[in-house]
């Protein structure tokens, strides 16, 4: 038997689970692990198909680094920064 390879791909964690629309956004800096275990990251993102410069902080869960590019389906809220 031959093993797959996993398509893993971060998820923002604020968003909810619908798929009506969604913006692209650039990882600019990862701030640092946050959730009552560590399973979620801070990220500061920039948003891509912004005609402003605009960069918020979000929560994502699962794999991110630096330079990877989330689909947000909602960009209006901003994660609380970590203490």
């Amino acid at each position: 038997m031959s093993t797959a390879a996993k398509n893993v791909t971060a998820v923002d964690a604020d968003a909810p689970a619908s798929n009506d629309s969604s913006k692209l956004a650039q990882v600019i800096k990862v701030i640092g692990r946050t959730g009552s275990r560590g399973g979620v990251t801070q990220v500061r993102t920039k948003i891509l198909e912004d005609s402003t410069e605009r960069s918020i902080i979000r929560n994502v869960k699962g794999p991110v680094k630096e330079m990877d590019i989330l689909a947000l389906m909602e960009t209006e809220r901003e994660a609380r920064r970590l203490r």
